[in-house]
């Protein structure tokens, strides 16, 4: 058995996975006023091993499981910052996130909950015609990896000065969020996805991923008072932020740590 999944593994570093990496475009849509929207990334179909390849992890982080993403979407290239969040906050005269005492220009937005990031996607989808979302925690992962095979996007140590968190190198001194496009991207383009702040899914929680999906779409049953949450944060650990880490949290808490990303459906630009 694990001879057969070893050879799977290797089948796949030659997928349609790794044929997208040189394939990933930039674009961004217009809001109504003519500003631009966020820059999202878009993303080819592929199919991945979705999980803890190295049996590293907490037991929620199994079984492995090849999940197979047969469309095209996008995700942001960066997490939501406080400006973009600001614009939704401003035209729809609600409550602006608070940055706490931390810097708020450049910055992700957090002390949002899933709700807020739903109402803010609903507004950019309106703005722009399109359909914006809270990625699936299958899109999340697919995205992170970048083609990738191994711990982290770019191997399998933390290393130094790639991610923003506890432990992950000299220029990650401070317990607060980094500025959003401090770190290197991955592959694809994509920044952030590892480390400064954890990242929203659309799914609910499980304890495992027994009966999960395999086409890409959220998981909708389990523990639906929660949801998953992906990326690690500024205040975790190096384990914390493996591309296969996963976390719950209350789907109505609003936290210093946790903030999001979107993907537009659709999206082959």
């Amino acid at each position: 058995m694990q001879l057969i999944y070893f050879c799977l593994i290797i089948l796949l570093i030659n997928s349609p996975l790794r044929v997208a990496i040189a394939e990933t475009k930039a674009f961004q849509d217009t809001l109504q006023n003519g500003d631009p929207g966020p820059v999202m990334i878009a993303i080819r179909p592929g199919h991945f091993p979705m999980g803890d390849n190295f049996k590293v992890g907490k037991s929620y982080e199994q079984p492995v499981h090849i999940v197979h993403i047969n469309y095209a979407f996008a995700i942001s290239k960066f997490p939501v910052s406080f400006e973009e969040y600001d614009k939704f906050s401003q035209a729809t005269n609600t409550k602006q996130a608070d940055q706490y005492k931390w810097p708020r220009t450049n910055h992700p937005v957090f002390n949002v909950n899933q709700a807020d990031a739903k109402r803010y996607a609903r507004w950019l989808s309106e703005q722009t015609n399109q359909h914006y979302r809270l990625p699936s925690e299958a899109e999340w992962e697919y995205a992170a990896r970048a083609g990738s095979l191994t711990q982290y996007p770019w191997g399998n140590e933390i290393g130094l000065n790639n991610a923003h968190c506890a432990g992950c190198g000299n220029a990650s001194k401070k317990n607060q969020t980094a500025s959003i496009g401090r770190y290197p991207a991955n592959a694809w383009g994509i920044h952030g996805m590892i480390g400064n702040i954890w990242e929203m899914t659309a799914d609910c929680w499980n304890y495992d991923y027994n009966n999960a999906p395999s086409d890409g779409s959220a998981w909708r049953s389990g523990d639906c008072m929660r949801l998953v949450l992906r990326g690690g944060s500024w205040g975790d650990v190096p384990s914390d932020l493996r591309s296969s880490a996963r976390l719950r949290s209350y789907a109505k808490a609003r936290t210093v740590n946790i903030g999001f990303r979107l993907v537009r459906e659709n999206s082959l630009e």
